[in-house]
């Protein structure tokens, strides 16, 4: 029998790993000759890069960069043998990185661009770019400030647009040598630039902002739209995740003409998850939470997606399950739960691996039975 193991991290207690050796050690006790392919899964955010390291040859890049206030860090993304680099954008301008000082309006996408220009100076054909777990809200004008863009104020000043100075922005002036490579952006969220469904309204209070502040990045984020629009012949309006990662989503299609997919299928197409499914039996995938939004672009929903149009049956493991989560609606045979989600995190991270290994089991007792 041949399974193939797809979740994503258990966000807090588990990485994707460690969630598939988990799972592979509950099948194996159960079912001794089953044959186990492990394909640890991410979307756009944190865990892109070791997602790739998984399953594809490669080396990881340490480089100088710029944490969200700009100040100087080394950081790390994954170059695959291919010439993809694979970089996070929360691995610069992440909000872990920014604690509890976390301000949208003064952090920057800085070291986003300076990991680009990075990538691109060790020979890189493409860029893959995370937009998750940013703690931004510049619209990419860090990023594009490092890659040579110039952003003028009223009086003509060059300046560093962050969040609370986008409204400052007059004029956009490109650079003579642009990056010229393909860039595809992975993004899971379908938000646009501005507005009340927008990248402050929605993220912003996420990222540490108040109602003022709120009020203040949306205005500059549509203040942004229309330089962009005047400046690089570049509109939002019809973009979806154009407000992905504080604006980032339409930062990199408008400075580095990139392509925005969802990143859960970026990283499905470059493992050869299709042709993986199309050989197994059985499909098991799971996250640390199922709940209503798991419908909706993230790992599940991509992995249930894709092994149905293989002919896959598909079985979920995760870590709690909300009242209002609906299983059939992914096409999921039975949905396995390792908790009833009333522990704390310092509970979870010593009873997780157990109860994991447990719901596994059960899941294995399913399978045999079936079969």
């Amino acid at each position: 029998m041949n399974i193939l193991l797809s979740p994503d991290s258990f966000k807090g207690t588990l990485t994707s790993s460690e969630v598939c050796d988990i799972i592979e050690s509950a099948l194996r006790n159960r079912i001794p000759d089953c044959n186990v392919i492990k394909l640890p899964a991410a979307d756009g955010g944190e865990g892109l890069c070791s997602s790739f390291a998984n399953f594809i040859d490669g080396e990881w890049i340490s480089a100088e960069s710029k944490d969200p206030f700009g100040l100087s860090l080394r950081a790390e993304y994954y170059m695959l043998k291919s010439g993809a680099a694979v970089i996070e954008t929360a691995s610069c301008a992440g909000l872990p990185l920014a604690g509890d000082r976390a301000d949208p309006t003064v952090t920057t996408t800085a070291g986003v661009g300076m990991l680009i220009r990075d990538a691109v100076n060790h020979g890189a054909k493409r860029i893959v770019l995370g937009l998750g777990g940013s703690a931004t809200n510049d619209c990419g004008a860090g990023m594009a400030s490092e890659l040579d863009f110039r952003f003028l104020d009223k009086n003509n000043n060059s300046f560093v647009p962050v969040g609370g100075t986008l409204i400052d922005v007059e004029h956009i002036i490109p650079p003579e040598k642009p990056v010229d490579i393909p860039v595809v952006v992975a993004c899971d969220v379908t938000n646009p630039l501005f507005g009340v469904d927008g990248a402050a309204y929605v993220f912003a209070p996420q990222k540490g902002a108040n109602a003022e502040q709120v009020g203040l990045l949306d205005r500059g984020l549509h203040h942004m739209a229309d330089i962009l629009k005047r400046d690089l012949n570049f509109n939002s309006e019809n973009l979806p995740g154009a407000g992905a990662a504080g604006g980032l989503g339409a930062g990199a299609s408008a400075f580095l003409n990139a392509e925005l997919r969802s990143g859960i299928d970026i990283v499905l197409d470059e493992s050869g998850f299709d042709k993986l499914a199309a050989n197994a039996d059985i499909v098991i995938t799971g996250e640390g939470r199922f709940d209503s939004q798991s419908v909706n672009g993230k790992v599940m929903s991509g992995v249930c997606r894709r092994a149905a149009k293989a002919g896959a049956k598909v079985y979920a493991v995760c870590g709690c399950a909300s009242n209002d989560a609906d299983p059939a609606a992914l096409g999921i045979e039975k949905l396995f739960v390792s908790s009833d989600g009333t522990h704390s995190m310092d509970e979870l991270q010593l009873s997780c691996r157990q109860e994991l290994f447990d719901a596994a089991s059960a899941l294995a007792e399913e399978i045999m039975q079936l079969n």
